[in-house]
């Protein structure tokens, strides 16, 4: 059992990779893209989870992790932060190859208004919740740099992603928060939860993944050669 969390990260990443090779996406060929983006991303979002960790919005089964820590964070906690950004792009590459369909960009910029309102209703309501705070803080100032500041034109396809991720994420998210391998201390978040997973987290995997991709795009755009 002390490698339960470390079989969830690899069972998390080991399709996407050999997936990845598929002849028609062949994602592999992206994957320089990937990096950058990521360790830019996992910095932030480390930093946020020793945070928590250290403040107590979350902690972890020593039953369920091998006991290896760096910054107060399990191995396998640093290790998601690596497994599930690759895997969501994996199958944000995948949509964008075999769907040709996109959600329409006036549906999508209306989907990102209404989150921004929901982020600022949460803060105002929910300022004193530390894991509320600074989720949709993040999430909100995400969202009006990405649609209002960059006109990012791929917004409506990351959220087709987002909606397809849903299924691993109940499935991830799900096991570790029903065993539980993480535990959450109600008092820094709205204590709402869908199953047994927090209301924030469905908004953290959202601005987690919406960066990732954000990056991804940022860089896959710079590697192309500039028309004369």
């Amino acid at each position: 059992m002390k490698y339960a969390y470390l079989l969830i990260n690899f069972l998390t990443i080991i399709f996407p990779v050999l997936l990845s090779f598929d002849k028609r996406v062949q994602f592999q060929k992206s994957w320089k893209f990937i990096w950058p983006g990521m360790a830019l991303t996992g910095l932030m979002f480390l930093f946020w989870d020793v945070l928590f960790t250290v403040k107590g919005v979350w902690s972890f089964n020593d039953s369920y992790i091998t006991g290896i820590k760096f910054f107060e964070l399990p191995l396998e906690e640093i290790l998601f932060f690596l497994t599930v950004p690759f895997s969501c792009i994996f199958i944000y590459a995948c949509l964008n190859y075999y769907v040709t369909w996109s959600i329409p960009q006036a549906v999508s910029k209306l989907i990102s208004v209404l989150l921004i309102l929901l982020s600022a209703a949460m803060l105002v309501t929910y300022h004193d919740r530390l894991y509320t705070l600074i989720t949709f803080s993040l999430l909100l100032v995400l969202l009006v740099l990405l649609q209002f500041v960059f006109k990012s034109p791929w917004l409506n396809r990351y959220y087709m992603a987002y909606i397809v991720s849903l299924l691993p994420f109940y499935i991830v998210n799900g096991i570790l928060t029903a065993v539980p391998i993480v535990m959450y201390n109600n008092a820094e978040n709205i204590a709402k939860r869908v199953g047994t997973i927090p209301v924030e987290d469905h908004f953290y995997s959202m601005a987690l993944l919406v960066m990732n991709v954000g990056f991804f795009e940022y860089f896959k755009r710079k590697a192309k050669p500039v028309n004369a």
